[in-house]
């Protein structure tokens, strides 16, 4: 059942925010010409969409639920690309914007990376951070050190 709520979760957040708004809705205005850099777009969003599906894959398989709010993991999730940066989800998603803004050129997708991103940033330190310390204690607490917010830390 967990398999079948995160796939419902990964359709509606990924879905529903990271294609069909941005694509449908923000697809008008004023542009910028992105030239050759346009094609940085083609990585973004592979990388992002890989990196949205496998942390998707560890939160149902490692952590036994889903990144949705109402049912979050039981267990920490550290694996994969949570090795690297903390919110790698939010990471992944925000790349995708980054691609659709530089594909298309659209003023509105990049402000609406910018907004986006300022809501994740504080979903993430007045809801997630404090919830997480809560449920997982000292185990969170050292990843808290360990790992990085936003910006991944290879070793």
């Amino acid at each position: 059942m967990t398999v079948y709520k995160s796939l419902l979760y990964l359709l509606i957040e990924a879905g529903l925010f990271a294609l069909y708004i941005p694509l449908k809705f923000l697809r008008t205005g004023p542009r910028v010409e992105t030239g050759l850099i346009s094609y940085l777009a083609i990585p973004l969003c592979l990388i992002g969409s890989l990196i949205v599906l496998r942390c998707f894959w560890d939160f149902t398989f490692k952590g036994r639920g889903t990144p949705a709010p109402i049912d979050p993991p039981k267990e920490l999730v550290i694996t994969g690309f949570y090795r690297y940066v903390r919110n790698p989800i939010y990471v992944g998603v925000l790349s995708i914007f980054s691609g659709c803004f530089l594909w298309y050129g659209y003023w509105a997708l990049l402000i609406y990376t910018i907004f986006a991103f300022i809501g994740v940033h504080l979903f993430v330190i007045l809801y997630e951070e404090p919830n997480l310390k809560r449920k997982f204690g000292a185990a969170y607490e050292d990843y808290l050190k360990r790992v990085p917010r936003w910006i991944p830390k290879f070793k």
